[in-house]
């Protein structure tokens, strides 16, 4: 694994995975941590030829936004965002140090706010909670190239 100027853990293509990591403490990390996520996707299609959906771009950069929001407000200290790509689908895993699963609501569109993980769940194609020795890891999976929008994998709308 190879580190990046910014911090970042690279990982090439080994095994039919491509991945990358990054570990965010501020609030203002979370536009940080949707900027990694595109840029992963970017170079998932550049550099290694998978297609991406604009639409599997958007919706991987929206739950990383809505897990790393929530991390940052529910656990102290940093969190980490692992983006891994293997078997055409992009799974996101966000890690914090808060122990205590997220509480999931009941869709209520009277409610304002605390709609995402919500959201996550509606648009990823698995949701996964795990309790890890010192905190928590989320995860969700997102397809790269289906596209229910009619979106032509790896072209934009």
């Amino acid at each position: 694994m190879e580190q990046t100027a910014d911090g970042e853990d690279r990982q090439s293509l080994t095994g039919g995975v491509i991945s990358v990591s990054g570990a965010f403490e501020g609030s203002e990390d979370i536009a940080v941590a949707r900027d990694l996520a595109r840029a992963f996707l970017q170079d998932v299609q550049a550099v290694h030829g998978l297609p991406v959906s604009g639409r599997a771009m958007g919706m991987v950069q929206l739950v990383v936004s809505e897990l790393v929001t929530n991390a940052r407000k529910y656990a102290p200290g940093p969190c980490l965002v692992t983006l891994e790509v293997s078997g055409g689908a992009n799974e996101v895993t966000v890690w914090d140090s808060n122990p205590t699963p997220p509480a999931v609501l009941a869709p209520d569109p009277d409610r304002i706010g605390q709609h995402g993980l919500e959201i996550v769940m509606a648009v990823g194609q698995s949701f996964a909670v795990h309790r890890e020795p010192v905190g928590k890891r989320i995860s969700t999976a997102i397809v790269l190239a289906e596209d229910p929008g009619g979106d032509v994998a790896g072209r934009q709308l």
